[in-house]
């Protein structure tokens, strides 16, 4: 194969993980999990196996939190009807709001006022509910920072957003974070569902967290906790967390006064039900028609899940390679999160640096590793992610960008944009968790 031929199949090869990426996106669409999952006739509403008669209740009230939680009151109004009252509390404000809903712009990743004020909102009209009430929570990622409201008085917002950094910053997995995320909070861990309680409740989610804990999505608002006051304690001292809360919260771990979140015991639980109608394993099967569509041998991964990023990145180049042996066109799928502990960071996000982690590792390979999220928005920069491939050092010297200094900076984007493999497309209103494409060729 001649150079210019190279540099053609690997362009194309970059282009058909775009495609596998993009495609599998546009599979997984909040309306199409609405679609699948829920519907209303004649004024009964199906959730799932369940059935909800509109009619019996005095008064029905919609809660929708996260990235996605227009695009999913959209959704349900489009099954249901304009026939819905309540409060959207989202980092993404969308162009138009809908009749009836009062609408807070909380902030991502870090809580902001409206935050609070959202929070504020939600409790009010949750604790004036009663036995003949229907709550409806939609539910997505990136709810734990829009909405929140402090457990103790005296953590002010400056010191819930100081605690949240460092969270963020710690490397932790997102299980643990939301562990203590948790505990600090008077609405996360069930605390809404107590909030609400006599009410019927129910539950739907679009998904950015492992499917075996469903209670870490938004920190779990609404369903029983899992995690324990000792598990915040054990989690605090294991990556050094105490001594950068600020006064207000180091307090509280320091006495060991942190409040118990409500377990599956609870009252408040007994007329609640939870639905996932979205998650991370719609995109990867969707990922694997694609990309089987496309002549290749499939395997999917996602045992790094919540892992480093320089460890995922081993890993999955080693599987890759390993399958390789049996096939000539191998992709490998990966879903999940990987974790990035951000020392004074430029500008990129997990996905990017991820990739960027990988485009050394695969120099002069005829290999192909993209790595996306599924809300259009990576770290603190424009794209969503980023593709590599063989070439990608050599194209980045050609360009002067030192990209083992990218790598250490955390200012993988620069070089993604300059290079052109930053994927851009803005906020998707959507959130079903990252995927990762390796293609072998």
């Amino acid at each position: 194969m001649t150079p210019h031929t190279e540099k053609e199949q690997a362009g194309k090869m970059r282009d058909l993980a775009r495609a596998v990426f993009a495609n599998s996106l546009a599979q997984c669409t909040v309306e199409r999990g609405f679609a699948r999952h829920v519907s209303c006739e004649r004024g009964v509403l199906r959730i799932g196996p369940d059935l909800y008669d509109l009619n019996a209740f005095s008064r029905i009230f919609v809660v929708s939190l996260g990235k996605a939680a227009h695009t999913m009151l959209q959704a349900l109004i489009g099954q249901a009807g304009e026939r819905f009252e309540g409060i959207v509390v989202s980092p993404v404000m969308p162009s138009s709001q809908i009749r009836g809903f009062r609408y807070f712009h909380g902030g991502h990743p870090l809580p902001n006022a409206e935050s609070l004020r959202g929070a504020e909102a939600v409790l009010k009209s949750l604790n004036a509910q009663n036995e003949a009430s229907l709550v409806i929570y939609l539910v997505s990622g990136g709810a734990s920072a829009a909405i929140e409201k402090p457990i103790d008085d005296e953590i002010s917002l400056e010191d819930l957003i100081a605690s949240y950094q460092a969270l963020v910053h710690s490397g932790a997995p997102i299980a643990e974070i939301n562990a203590i995320r948790k505990h600090l909070s008077a609405i996360k861990g069930g605390r809404l569902a107590q909030a609400a309680a006599p009410a019927r409740q129910v539950s739907i989610f679009v998904s950015d967290v492992p499917d075996a804990t469903p209670d870490a999505l938004g920190s779990g608002p609404t369903m029983p906790d899992t995690s324990t006051v000792e598990d915040c304690y054990a989690i605090a001292a294991k990556h050094g967390l105490c001594e950068k809360f600020p006064a207000s919260v180091r307090e509280l771990f320091d006495r060991h006064a942190l409040e118990e979140t409500p377990k599956s015991d609870d009252a408040a639980f007994l007329r609640c039900r939870w639905w996932t109608v979205l998650s991370n394993k719609s995109l990867l099967e969707a990922a694997k028609m694609e990309a089987e569509s496309n002549g290749f041998a499939v395997y999917v991964d996602n045992a790094c899940d919540d892992w480093d990023y320089l460890r995922a990145a081993n890993y999955l180049l080693e599987r890759l390679r390993e399958v390789r042996r049996k096939e000539q066109h191998v992709c490998l799928l990966s879903g999940g999160e990987v974790t990035v502990k951000v020392s004074n960071g430029g500008v990129g996000g997990r996905n990017q640096q991820f990739a960027l982690a990988c485009a050394r590792k695969i120099a002069k390979e005829n290999i192909v590793v993209l790595s996306g999220g599924t809300d259009g928005i990576d770290g603190n920069s424009p794209a969503t992610g980023a593709v590599v491939d063989g070439s990608t050092v050599m194209r980045a010297q050609a360009a002067s960008i030192d990209l083992d200094a990218s790598l250490k900076g955390f200012n993988a984007y620069p070089l993604f944009a300059t290079l052109g493999d930053a994927i851009e497309m803005g906020p998707t209103g959507n959130n079903v968790r990252d995927l990762r494409v390796l293609l072998a060729y």
